[in-house]
């Protein structure tokens, strides 16, 4: 329908002048010439007009017109009838044409908006998708940043242990190291101190047997102590070694453990492993020393049964001895028993001495 702000009149009244100007009508002279309407509005007014001159065009002119005007009028009328017939035929073919853009442009116009209204959902949906992703990784991130700080944490707390266990070991292969050196030299002082005696004794052997018994059963009995401190010794150092392996078993155990959960500290755990070998060779080396030590024990122990059976070929030269013998063969047999009781040795007469 058309709107209230342009009339029928005011439409006719533009028409009426373009025809006087020898224009033929259309919607845009029409709308120039009235400087206002909307197309729609003035487009039906001039449908109107058309409709209406149709309708009057058969209507017989009035009478009493002078026949030469008569026929201009006709002639007149004709001419306008035909332009505005071309008009109209370029309005309808230049209104169909423009509707058909018109619609052409709508259906492009709801096509790109339906594809825009796709393309929203499309991207709010991915929007939302990544938005989650977005948290998801979020929250992946930050869990895997509470492990690798857990992991270093735990790593530095190996690294600690270690370091301590290192300090540790170092400080018993030095007490080890110590002891070592303090049994090798008790021994050699022992030793010395026993030559020198043996020395002593030998320059005064006119001395009583009983005194050289007592020397005897003293460098015995300093003998078993020596053995026995030296066993307690080993035994401490067996220990500590023990303690050790224990310690280091527990390292590696740790290690291997570590080595399951993350492979970055593979370089440290090989570490480990060479210092544990390390460690390894240093115990067989103690171990081999503590053998050695055993060894010259044993050679120690060897040389005072040696010395033991010099003192009993010295004490079977003394003339007194031999008279008492000679005198009392069974109180010689008894004294002979309790020398070898306190020796060690089984009863009988040493093979050095039937020579």
């Amino acid at each position: 329908m058309a709107r209230s702000g342009v009339t029928y009149e005011d439409v006719q009244r533009a028409i009426d002048e373009l025809l006087a100007q020898g224009e033929s009508p259309s919607v845009q002279k029409v709308r120039e010439r009235l400087g206002t309407g909307s197309f729609t509005t003035i487009s039906d007014h001039l449908r109107e007009w058309r409709q209406r001159r149709a309708q009057n065009r058969d209507v017989p002119p009035p009478r009493g017109m002078p026949a030469a005007l008569q026929e201009l009028a006709e002639g007149l009328w004709r001419q306008a009838q035909e332009s505005a017939n071309e008009a109209l035929a370029h309005y309808r073919e230049e209104a169909d044409r423009r509707a058909e853009e018109a619609r052409e442009g709508a259906t492009e116009a709801r096509r790109l908006a339906e594809d825009a209204e796709q393309r929203e959902a499309a991207l709010a949906q991915h929007l939302a998708g990544t938005e989650a992703r977005l948290g998801s990784l979020s929250a992946e991130l930050a869990r895997r940043e509470a492990e690798l700080e857990a992991r270093d944490k735990q790593e530095t707390r190996l690294a600690t242990r270690l370091a301590e266990l290192e300090s540790l070991l170092a400080r018993h292969r030095e007490e080890a190291q110590r002891l070592a050196d303090e049994h090798r030299q008790a021994l050699e002082a022992a030793e010395a101190s026993h030559r020198e005696r043996l020395a002593r004794e030998e320059q005064r052997h006119e001395s009583a047997e009983s005194r050289l018994m007592a020397l005897l059963d003293q460098a015995r009995q300093e003998r078993q102590a020596l053995e026995k401190a030296a066993a307690g010794r080993e035994a401490q150092l067996e220990k500590r070694l023990e303690r050790l392996e224990g310690q280091l078993q527990e390292a590696h155990g740790r290690l291997a453990e570590e080595e399951k959960r993350h492979r970055e500290t593979d370089w440290a755990r090989r570490q480990a492993l060479a210092q544990a070998d390390t460690r390894e060779h240093e115990r067989s080396l103690l171990q081999a020393r503590v053998d050695e030590q055993k060894r010259h024990l044993e050679e120690q122990a060897g040389r005072v049964r040696r010395l033991e059976e010099q003192l009993h070929r010295c004490l079977w030269q003394i003339p007194g001895v031999s008279d008492q013998e000679e005198a009392s063969p069974q109180e010689a047999d008894t004294g002979e028993d309790e020398l070898a009781e306190r020796r060690g040795a089984p009863d009988e007469t040493p093979p050095e001495a039937t020579r």
